[in-house]
C-alpha cells in the first residue's frame, strides 16, 4: 500500500483546507502505533472498560438446526455499548486527545458509532457532536437518546436521503469550518487516508482475538469467515488477522434491500440484473474523500440506497474491500431485508441471541451456506452488534 492506496482504490480526495489536518492526523497515528504508553493505555481500556476479549461462542443449537458446518459467533454484541464500534471510537478519541483536540465530531447511521463516540468522549471529557440523518434518527430513537444522555449533541440532517451519506456530508462541512480544534472521528474503513487504515487497525483486535480463540478451542483455523459489510469496519476488523492464511475463505455480506432489480439496495458488488433493472449500478467513483465502488444512477449521480439496517445503508464501500475483491482474497454477496429478518428470528430462537439487523445479514448467509458444508467445516461469523436498537423495526416487521 502506498500513501493510503489499495491498488487503484483509496487515496485522499478532499478540499485543500483539510490536507494539513490529514497530514497532522497521519503523523500522529504513525507515532502512536509504536508508542508503548499509548498502546498500553488503549489496551488497558479495551480490557477494563470495553470488556475485551469478547467471547467466541459455539452456536451448538444453530449448528444442529442447520445440519452442516460448525458455527462460532464472535460476540462483539457483548462489548460495552453493544457493538464493535467502541473499539475504533475509543482508539481515535485517545489519539485526538493526545493531539490536543478538545472537540470531536462524528456521523452515524445505525447509531452505534455515535453511541461509541459519545461514550468515549464522556469517558475522556471531550465535547462531542454527532450528525445523524432524520430517517435514521426516526428508526434508531433509543440510540439517539443514549447519545444525548451521554452529553453529546445530536444534530439532525434533513438534506438528501437523510441517511448516513448525508450525515457524513454534514460532518465534513463541520470539519472544514472547525479544523483547528476539531477531530473528525470517522466510523468505518472509509474516507481519505489515513482513515481506512487507522480504523481497520483499531478494529483488527476482533480478528486477532478470534484467531487465537478458534485455535485454542478447535486446534485449527476456520474454513470460513463471514461478516456484514456496510462501510466495512467490522468485516475488515475480522478479516485482517487472517489475510495471510490462504486456506481461510472470507465473505462479506452486503445489504440486498428489496432486491437488486428494484434498485432499492446497498449491494455495491452485486452484478446488475440481466434486464438492467433500474439502471442503478456500482462504478468506480469518489465519495467522501476516497476512491472506491459507488452505487450510481445511469447519469452518474449517487444513487439513493435502501436497507432495513441503517448501518448498511450507504452507497460506497471501503477501498480495502474493493481491493480484496479484485485480488479474489475475499468474496462478497448480499442478503435481502426479508432474509435478514428471518435470520433474526432463527438466531433468537436457536441461541437466545437477538442480533442487530446489520449482523443478521451475515447470519442469513450462514443459514444459506452452512447446510451445504461438511460437518467438520468451521465458520466464524462476526456478530457485530446486538438487536436492542432495532427492536422497534423488528416488532413492526415481524408482528403477526
Amino acid at each position: 500500500m502506498n500513501k493510503g492506496k489499495f491498488g487503484p482504490y483509496g487515496g485522499q480526495f478532499v478540499p485543500e483546507t483539510l490536507m494539513p489536518a490529514l497530514a497532522e492526523l497521519e503523523a500522529a497515528y504513525e507515532a502512536v502505533k509504536t508508542d508503548p504508553d499509548f498502546q498500553a493505555e488503549f489496551n488497558h481500556l479495551l480490557k477494563t472498560y470495553v470488556g475485551r476479549p469478547t467471547p467466541l461462542t459455539y452456536a451448538g443449537r444453530l449448528t444442529r438446526f442447520l445440519g452442516g458446518a460448525k458455527i462460532y459467533l464472535k460476540r462483539e454484541d457483548l462489548a460495552h455499548t453493544g457493538a464493535h464500534k467502541i473499539n475504533n471510537a475509543l482508539g481515535q478519541t485517545l489519539l485526538a486527545k493526545r493531539m490536543g483536540k478538545q472537540r470531536i465530531i462524528a456521523e452515524t447511521g445505525a447509531g452505534q458509532h455515535g453511541v461509541g463516540t459519545a461514550t468515549a468522549c464522556a469517558l475522556l471529557g471531550l465535547e462531542c457532536v454527532v450528525y445523524m440523518g432524520e430517517v435514521d434518527m426516526a428508526r434508531q430513537q433509543p440510540n439517539v437518546f443514549r447519545m444525548r444522555l451521554l452529553g453529546t449533541e445530536v444534530r439532525p440532517v434533513s438534506s438528501g436521503s437523510r441517511t448516513l451519506k448525508d450525515a457524513i456530508n454534514e460532518a465534513i462541512r463541520d470539519w472544514v469550518t472547525n479544523v483547528r480544534n476539531t477531530h473528525y472521528l470517522l466510523g468505518s474503513v472509509l474516507g481519505p487516508h489515513p482513515y481506512p487504515t487507522m480504523v481497520r487497525d483499531f478494529q483488527s483486535v476482533i480478528g486477532y482475538e478470534a484467531r487465537a480463540q478458534i485455535l485454542e478451542v478447535e486446534g485449527r483455523l476456520p474454513d470460513f469467515l463471514i461478516a456484514c459489510v456496510g462501510g466495512g469496519s467490522n468485516a475488515m476488523g475480522l478479516f485482517h488477522a487472517f489475510l495471510d492464511d490462504k486456506k481461510v475463505d472470507m465473505l462479506g455480506v452486503e445489504a440486498g434491500g428489496s432486491g437488486i432489480e428494484t434498485g432499492k439496495h446497498a449491494a455495491r458488488f452485486a452484478p446488475p440484473p440481466a434486464d438492467g433493472g433500474t439502471g442503478v449500478a456500482a462504478r468506480l467513483g469518489v465519495l467522501h474523500g476516497t476512491k472506491s465502488f459507488v452505487l450510481q444512477t445511469p447519469d452518474g449521480q449517487i444513487a439513493e440506497t435502501h436497507s432495513i439496517s441503517a448501518g448498511l445503508d450507504y452507497p460506497s464501500v471501503g477501498p480495502e474491500h474493493a481491493w480484496l475483491r479484485d485480488l479474489e482474497r475475499a468474496g462478497y454477496t448480499y442478503a435481502l431485508d426479508d432474509e435478514a429478518l428471518a435470520a433474526v428470528k432463527v438466531l433468537s430462537e436457536q441461541e437466545g441471541i437477538i442480533p442487530a439487523l446489520e449482523s443478521a445479514h451475515a447470519v442469513a448467509e450462514v443459514i444459506k451456506r452452512a447446510p451445504r458444508m461438511p460437518k467438520d467445516a468451521i465458520i466464524v461469523v462476526n456478530l457485530s452488534g446486538r438487536g436492542d436498537k432495532d427492536l422497534d423495526t423488528i416488532m413492526r416487521e415481524l408482528a403477526p
